[in-house]
């Protein structure tokens, strides 16, 4: 499920300590590692510092794009669906040049629930947008066009993690993201004004 639309299960989460802290699986570029496409993150590495820094959090990160396609690498994007979709077979991933790397994805999908499982992870913030990783929001067809569309739904990766019950949010779910600081870091309080993603206008 994704923590966005299912807040209930942040109450869920049991208390984390420095001795025994979360284990929150995390998109490499989120954490930081050069693994996005032309071997960036993407200016992501910040956007999660304060909160992965706390003692009370072990961030376990993982790349599935790295891991299958390497980096730098072309650009995947799913034709016909999501990450659903590609999973049974209704979908593609292509790149930029018509490339089938929907095997690929799928390998590298599955590297990291097994990752995920190895470390016993408890939840996961993920990249949105992204062909592996996205949770709120994936591009509809090839990105790398004049103007880019986008849909609903998730990618491979984040697929596979929801059907082996790995709650997910994204970092672009404010709210969710600062509830769970509230819960990791004593004395921290949440701003009424975050929202997460699906809460404003979809764009």
């Amino acid at each position: 499920m994704l923590l966005a639309h299912h807040r209930e299960l942040l109450e869920s989460l049991r208390e984390p300590t420095p001795e025994d802290p979360w284990r929150v699986l995390v998109s490499g570029c989120l954490a930081g590692w050069q693994c996005g496409v032309g071997g960036t993150d993407y200016g992501l590495g910040v956007k999660l510092a304060d909160l992965l820094r706390l003692p009370t959090i072990r961030a376990v990160p993982f790349c599935p794009e790295d891991h299958a396609l390497g980096t730098p690498r072309t650009m995947p994007d799913i034709h016909d669906g999501d990450g659903f979709d590609v999973i049974a077979g209704r979908a593609k991933v292509l790149d930029e040049h018509v490339v089938d790397l929907t095997a690929k994805m799928i390998e590298g999908g599955r590297a990291m629930v097994l990752h995920a499982q190895a470390a016993r992870v408890e939840l996961a913030i993920l990249t949105d947008m992204s062909a592996a990783c996205g949770s709120q929001v994936i591009s509809l067809g090839c990105r790398l066009v004049p103007v880019r569309k986008f849909q609903k739904g998730v990618g491979v990766a984040t697929a596979m993690l929801l059907e082996g019950g790995i709650v997910v949010c994204s970092q672009r779910d404010y709210f969710t993201l600062a509830k769970l600081r509230e819960r990791a870091e004593p004395g921290y309080v949440a701003s009424a004004e975050m929202r997460d993603y699906q809460e404003d206008e979809w764009r």
